[in-house]
């Protein structure tokens, strides 16, 4: 008993520690790098090998012939659109109850990633609902609740900058951000509650996708390749928010210097 007492305390302990240094900006900062390199290379390579199979390589699609293929872009900024303002929503809760400011950090150089990527999904999918419906915009369930995921990003960006103190900033932006999740649920389920001109889900856990093979590969890789550039998107622009926001400490203004002799 004595003895799985002292292995669970020392996982603990390693789990503590593993934490506190993940949340440390300059611990953070220089793992971030590799990791950010990392994944912006296999995103290029993925996404390649992605787009151009699935904008030129891939099929025809049955019903709705070449246009279809703008989903291989347009749902992947769609989801991820999403998922950054969840997480965004999360790193806010985390900054404000723990005080841990890297989650602020995340948060805030996130923001312009997730409306840049909402945006997208609402470009594209008026591209793609002009031949399908005929028309570039209507007032649909799920397209409204995107314009309103929109929007909260811009508000949250317009937080952050409107606050003289970045704190302040940071803390109204995670407040908003936490309120505006009620917004997620209602545009995954839009086109389950009302009867709307959006087509249904394509991927759904519970059942078999309704793609072909040859279109499935390279809409599952183009998801992939979209979540690894927003990673390393995330990292890089988290690292320079990182620099400035610890220029007083010695180790920031050191790696300001080491970057300035290398400009």
């Amino acid at each position: 008993m004595s003895q799985s007492s002292n292995w669970q305390s020392t996982l603990w302990q390693g789990l503590v520690r593993w934490f506190h240094k993940w949340t440390s900006p300059k611990w953070f900062y220089n793992l971030s790098r590799p990791l950010s390199a990392w994944t912006g290379w296999l995103a290029l390579l993925i996404l390649v090998v992605a787009l151009t199979w699935g904008l030129a390589i891939a099929p025809i699609e049955r019903l709705q012939g070449n246009s279809y293929r703008i989903i291989f872009i347009h749902v992947p900024s769609a989801f991820l659109s999403q998922a950054i303002y969840a997480a965004i929503a999360v790193l806010g809760l985390i900054g404000l109850v723990w005080r841990i400011k890297l989650a602020f950090y995340l948060a805030k150089q996130s923001v312009p990633i997730g409306a840049s990527m909402a945006f997208l999904a609402l470009v594209t999918g008026a591209i793609w609902g002009k031949p399908t419906w005929g028309a570039w915009w209507v007032w649909d369930a799920r397209l409204t609740s995107m314009l309103v995921l929109l929007l909260l990003y811009l508000g949250l960006w317009a937080l952050h900058n409107a606050m003289e103190r970045p704190e302040s900033g940071d803390k109204a932006a995670a407040i908003l951000a936490l309120v505006g999740v009620v917004n997620l649920p209602i545009i995954k389920f839009s086109v389950d509650w009302w009867n709307t001109l959006h087509q249904p889900a394509t991927l759904k856990f519970t059942e078999a996708p309704p793609m072909h093979i040859s279109m499935l590969i390279p809409f599952l890789l183009s998801i992939l390749g979209f979540y690894l550039a927003a990673v390393s998107w995330a990292l890089i622009r988290t690292r320079v928010e990182i620099l400035q926001r610890e220029r007083r400490t010695q180790w920031a203004r050191d790696e300001m210097d080491r970057l300035g002799g290398q400009a």
